[in-house]
């Protein structure tokens, strides 16, 4: 593989994307570490199964959107692999099996560290990743893609909030607790906020090939109240799990985490220019892993 193609491969895998996978892992990492019960091989098959889960999302985006006319001349965001040429379609959907299989594999492995032989965990969780692995690829691939009907804010929440906060969480712990309904649900606000500026910077686009993201069906000026409210109420969330749980004055470390995600949104709210949504998308990727790491470490260090 040249150097070129390579570059290419890494353009479709989106990387500033990736922060966003890794943000419920660490949160549910940090959770099992204030409870004594973190352990580093699970650590780090949990992150990356999550990263291959991510750029499988990534990629098969990057082949839907091409194949339905979303991704066009028109469009202002980031270069895309297929619809600029750089990698074939039929070469996408290669990539995208080798990065199934990949996180397959690694989710395996994963699910052997976490369980043993408890085949009752193991056959669960094979569930979740077989729903994770058909969600990555069937928002926007396939006859009825999700993501063009307004579906995939929801698909965001749920698989980086509460299924991979708590999911990751009773990897290490083999318990669940509603009281972590809070920051999991903090965690997915905050990756639907980035979804959100995707969405407003292609609203245009994505309306003109059918595309109807929640931005679409909304319209700009209500999308960016909905955007105020998925950042702040995250952090109220996280407030709100403090408190009730006395975790202790290291858990408010994440406050500092804030400050580039309340810039992001000022700047979402006043501004429509392609080229600056695209900067606070990846400001509020970057704040929201930032925050989450944050979080984690305050609650580890509880």
């Amino acid at each position: 593989m040249s150097h070129s193609s390579f570059s290419h491969w890494l353009l479709a895998a989106r990387l500033r994307t990736l922060p966003l996978a890794c943000s419920s892992v660490l949160l549910g990492s940090g959770l099992a570490a204030s409870a004594g019960l973190f352990r580093w091989s699970l650590f780090g098959l949990c992150l990356l199964t999550a990263t291959l889960l991510q750029i499988l999302s990534n990629l098969a985006n990057d082949y839907g959107d091409a194949v339905s006319g979303a991704d066009n001349a028109d469009r202002v965001g980031p270069t895309r692999a297929v619809v600029s040429g750089l990698i074939s379609a039929r070469q996408m959907l290669v990539g995208m099996g080798v990065t199934a299989l990949a996180a397959v594999a690694s989710g395996l492995m994963l699910l052997w560290q976490a369980f043993a032989a408890d085949w009752a965990g193991i056959l669960t969780f094979i569930g979740f990743g077989a729903l994770a692995l058909l969600a990555a690829v069937t928002y926007t691939v396939g006859r009825r893609p999700y993501g063009y009907l307004g579906l995939g804010d929801l698909s965001v929440f749920i698989f980086f909030g509460l299924l991979g906060v708590m999911g990751s969480n009773y990897l290490y712990t083999h318990q669940l607790s509603a009281a972590l309904l809070l920051p999991a649900a903090s965690c997915g606000l905050l990756a639907t906020a980035v979804l959100n500026i995707n969405n407003l910077r292609d609203r245009l686009t994505d309306a003109a090939a059918g595309k109807r993201t929640l931005v679409v069906r909304l319209g700009a000026r209500r999308s960016r109240t909905y955007h105020w409210l998925l950042v702040g109420g995250a952090m109220l969330l996280n407030a709100g799990f403090i408190l009730w749980q006395q975790t202790g004055p290291w858990s408010w470390l994440y406050l500092p985490g804030c400050v580039p995600l309340l810039q992001a949104a000022w700047t979402v709210q006043h501004s429509d220019e392609p080229t600056l949504l695209n900067a606070m998308l990846k400001r509020t990727a970057l704040g929201s892993l930032i925050c989450n790491l944050l979080l984690a470490l305050g609650f580890a260090l509880g």
